[in-house]
């Protein structure tokens, strides 16, 4: 397991493996887990930069056609294991899953100098396996591609 430490800057940061492996860049949207241990396959991609994150994915049926999107972004810091994610641009919509209420069409777009909420989550990450844990006891986990395409 990888622990995660802060950098002096809030808003930079690394990883301490030795390997100064970090969160920047692609992660690959594997599985959305939820509170009471649904789980459902997920499509899509989150990318981290220097202070920035963008996701875009999709929740797959047992066919695997995609029921719900969401498409968010905004900045984030991260202390330790506890990654703060704000939330600038938000769109998403889509029907009743197992587990999963239906959600009306939203998009929300503040500027920079908009206050935006924030969503505090817990990383792990487990060499290119990374898990985000939601307020919400639901979770989402990434696997680092070995390609970026």
């Amino acid at each position: 397991m990888v622990v995660l430490t802060a950098h002096p800057a809030a808003t930079h940061y690394q990883i301490d493996t030795g390997n100064d492996v970090d969160l920047a860049g692609v992660w690959q949207a594997e599985t959305y887990v939820l509170l009471d241990g649904t789980e459902h396959p997920v499509v899509g991609k989150i990318f981290f930069t220097e202070d920035d994150w963008t996701v875009l994915f999709f929740v797959l049926d047992e066919s695997e056609v995609p029921r719900r999107g969401s498409g968010e972004g905004g900045t984030f810091t991260l202390t330790g294991d506890q990654l703060v994610l704000t939330h600038r641009y938000h769109l998403s919509a889509g029907e009743a899953m197992p587990g999963l209420a239906a959600s009306e069409l939203r998009m929300v777009a503040r500027g920079p100098d908009t206050s935006a909420p924030e969503e505090p989550c817990q990383v792990i990450r487990t060499g290119d396996r990374l898990q985000l844990n939601f307020p919400s006891g639901n979770a989402m986990t990434f696997n680092r591609p070995t390609e970026v395409r």
